[in-house]
């Protein structure tokens, strides 16, 4: 089972805790000292005020930010967690991404989803309503782009007639591509496009305000596994995508290491390949405490944690 962090560089205040490249640094290397499978990173380029107001966060950019973590580690896995992939036209992102995964050797792990915020999509001059069937034509064009050979793909305004972007990603055919999001349509997405389903858990509160379906427990998860499964058996995939789920756990339970373990080994039984988790502090001494703490109590007594 590998476990990922959500790395703390959306909270902005103080910035000298979070934001700087010595806050990245050291907890990139503690990470990876402690044993955890990489760090996950957050994409709003642009989110409202509104938004922001009623409890959302900042984002830094995800690819400036997996760089400076590149940079400070050797084995620690590079994920977007998500990457909203319609807000940017995909052979500017390929780019990005094979970049990132060279200068990394290999260490590139692409979250991707549709994203739901409306606001956010009129600020960056991208239609909402088309979101999903972006998305779809999006990823096809990554493939495209990263295939590390001359390439053409004809989209939506935009048209590729015998490019390169090259050197290609070091990971073949491109770095694992995780497909976010808990609908049926994302299922499929996934089934037709991923290397992985990537859902994450959502109360009713959160799902209608992010537009997507409500996940809370392990049985919700079990009905997701059995509709891939189908879409894969629909389309004559032979393997379906690897399960890696999204942070599995809320404040109060982190606080419970033997319930966190027992909800590992959970999904571990559904066959997840993995999960990722948070830790809430104010101060990045704090952060790194939780961290420490949290591989001692439970990632520590996983069977393979690395």
């Amino acid at each position: 089972m590998q476990v990922n962090v959500s790395l703390p560089f959306d909270q902005i205040q103080p910035p000298d805790e979070f934001l700087s490249a010595e806050a990245v640094t050291e907890i990139g290397r503690l990470l990876e000292r402690l044993g955890f499978s990489g760090g996950n990173v957050t994409d709003h380029p642009c989110p409202t005020g509104r938004w922001l107001d009623a409890g959302g966060h900042h984002a830094q950019d995800p690819f400036v930010l997996l760089s400076f973590l590149a940079a400070a580690t050797q084995r620690l896995r590079l994920q977007t967690g998500i990457l909203v992939l319609p807000y940017r036209n995909p052979f500017v992102v390929a780019r990005a991404v094979a970049t990132l995964d060279v200068l990394s050797r290999g260490r590139v792990t692409l979250g991707l989803g549709a994203g739901y915020m409306k606001g956010e999509y009129r600020a960056l001059g991208v239609d909402f309503e088309r979101r999903n069937d972006l998305m779809d034509e999006y990823l096809r064009a990554l493939k495209a782009a990263l295939s590390g050979v001359e390439f053409t793909f004809r989209g939506t305004g935009y048209e590729a007639l015998g490019n390169r972007i090259l050197p290609g990603p070091v990971q073949k055919p491109h770095p694992p591509l995780l497909v976010g999001g808990n609908s049926k349509r994302a299922i499929r997405r996934a089934a037709e496009l991923g290397d992985a389903w990537h859902p994450f858990f959502a109360t009713q509160t959160l799902s209608t305000s992010a537009r997507t379906a409500e996940i809370t427990d392990v049985a919700d998860i079990t009905e997701g596994i059995t509709y891939l499964r189908e879409q894969c058996d629909r389309i004559g995939r032979e393997l379906p995508p690897e399960i890696i789920l999204s942070s599995i756990s809320s404040q109060e339970e982190m606080r419970d290491p033997q319930r966190i373990l027992d909800r590992i080994a959970d999904f571990h039984r559904l066959g997840v390949r993995g999960v990722a988790v948070s830790f809430r502090a104010r101060s990045r001494a704090e952060w790194c405490d939780e961290a420490e703490r949290f591989a001692v109590q439970v990632l520590g007594k996983l069977p393979a944690s690395r």
